[in-house]
């Protein structure tokens, strides 16, 4: 069993992230996780916050990691709210395995900053992954 954790735990050659964090190109790091700005943002100051480790998603992060993520995600948003008075809330995300639309496989957290009339009726949020569920 501990050899599939290692195997899983073990960053490929090829993981943009590790790229952009052994480059020192985040935003803020703690002692298990930081932060950067989302390549392709779905709105402006839209942060991806991800554990150190590279773990493949979330259901695979350690207590610890979650703990340090969260607390990322809590500063992420102060700051933000700072930044841009316009922003009047957030959706948080994950999405874990392909089937889910994960592309990128080291676990990450969208937050993503939203501002009143960003979208014509924001109402059942998360819910607009799948087309047609959004609304109830």
């Amino acid at each position: 069993m501990n050899k599939t954790i290692i195997q899983k735990d073990k960053a490929p050659s090829s993981c943009i992230f590790c790229e952009k964090l052994e480059r020192g190109e985040y935003l803020l790091k703690n002692e298990s996780a930081f932060a950067i700005y989302d390549a392709f943002p779905v709105t402006t100051g839209h942060i991806l916050v991800l554990p150190i480790r590279h773990v493949g998603d979330c259901f695979d992060l350690f207590e610890k990691e979650r703990q340090c993520i969260y607390e990322i995600v809590g500063m992420s948003r102060a700051r933000l709210m700072e930044q841009d008075a316009a922003i009047t809330g957030f959706n948080i995300g994950v999405n874990c395995g392909a089937d889910a639309g994960q592309t990128i496989f080291h676990c990450h957290v969208h937050l993503i900053p939203r501002r009143k009339g960003d979208a014509p009726d924001p109402r059942g949020g998360v819910r607009g992954v799948i087309p047609g569920k959004m609304h109830y």
